[in-house]
């Protein structure tokens, strides 16, 4: 998959404004009831104070700077906020900076000439230039390298991108809203990433809470969800047993409204008599708080280690890492950004080691 996303796919909070996917005309996402159905969705007192907030701030071209967890739905938080802007009839461009190759990601936002680099037959506008009198979307920001951050900092700053080969800059009128998962200021105050850059996309800050920060809005959009694919897999109505409700509330829901979404896509499939069980739903039971390492644990570890130290095994120490990065790729069920959160590395640096050691496609 691409850095630039057409879809808000399964990544949303608020349905009601979510843009066509090409593939899927029947996807909830681009079913858009309207404003009017957003209390029957998030009637969650977290969720209602923020679609009052993105209604205030959404008329503004100040920079926006939406944190959350994955699965919360930060795209869509954009693509509302572009839909209740002056802008609205402009493009939304969506892009995914963690996806970006790190020797093509200047071309890929600004663009380049032809002959610009090997390969480069034509010129070609960047994402900047394509969004141009509307909204870019500049998913997981934290992951641009340093370098990139410069960049990007001047073209905020000067309104203006120059191509990649180019000398004359281009003009752009583009409202800039980045999202991340990540806690910026602790990027910020390890050195990785730009303090000026951090305030300048951070005019406006919108916090989208975890679901499990919102109860109040796991059976409204479990009821829509079970809706909207019990018509996508031409089922009559669907009930809802009082102990799968319960078991849905009480769940922490680590992966989000995503989570959520597949976790009903999949009990629909498997259900019986048109009745929606416990069983149905394949939740993981929470796994009990662990604040230190187990009985026993971290000794098993050092005798581990003791043990390779002696066989004298070559690369050792990448044979290690390579073996704690599948472990906890595996862990986070193939999830590469929780991944390396708990490992607290960058998800570039765990991307990379995952395709060297071929656990995952380089086109993945």
């Amino acid at each position: 998959m691409g850095p630039h996303r057409q879809g808000a796919g399964a990544d949303f909070l608020f349905l009601t404004h979510a843009m066509p996917h090409a593939s899927d005309s029947t996807h909830p996402a681009n079913l858009q009831p309207g404003l009017q159905d957003d209390r029957q969705l998030f009637q969650d007192p977290r969720s209602a104070a923020l679609l009052e907030r993105i209604r205030q701030i959404a008329p503004s071209d100040a920079s926006v700077l939406v944190m959350g967890e994955t699965g919360t739905g930060k795209e869509v938080v954009a693509r509302r906020l572009h839909a209740e802007s002056r802008r609205q009839g402009g493009a939304f461009v969506a892009v995914n900076c963690g996806a970006f190759s790190p020797t093509l990601v200047e071309a890929e936002l600004f663009g380049h000439e032809k002959g610009a680099f090997t390969g480069a037959f034509a010129a070609k506008a960047g994402w900047f230039e394509a969004a141009n009198g509307g909204t870019l979307f500049l998913d997981e920001v934290g992951e641009l390298p340093p370098a990139m951050q410069v960049k990007l900092l001047r073209v905020l700053q000067e309104r203006e991108v120059t191509r990649l080969g180019a000398r004359v800059p281009t003009p752009i009128d583009v409202r800039v809203i980045a999202a991340t998962n990540v806690r910026l200021e602790d990027a910020v105050a390890a050195g990785q990433f730009r303090e000026d850059l951090y305030y300048r996309l951070r005019v406006v800050a919108l916090e989208v809470p975890a679901l499990r920060e919102r109860p109040g809005d796991i059976l409204p959009l479990t009821r829509h969800f079970v809706d909207e694919y019990r018509r996508r897999l031409r089922y009559g109505e669907i009930h809802i047993e009082p102990a799968a409700e319960r078991r849905l509330l009480g769940h922490r829901w680590p992966g989000n409204v995503r989570e959520l979404e597949n976790v009903i896509h999949h009990a629909l499939l498997v259900c019986r008599g048109n009745v929606l069980r416990v069983d149905d739903l394949r939740l993981r039971e929470p796994a009990p708080a662990v604040t230190t390492a187990p009985p026993g644990g971290l000794n098993a570890l050092n005798e581990a280690l003791q043990s390779l130290f002696e066989g004298g095994q070559d690369d050792l120490f990448e044979h290690i890492e390579n073996t704690v990065m599948r472990a906890a790729f595996e862990f986070c069920d193939g999830n590469q950004v929780q991944a390396a959160r708990l490992l607290g590395i960058s998800r570039n640096v765990m991307r990379a080691r995952l395709i060297r050691m071929g656990a995952i496609s380089a086109l993945r």
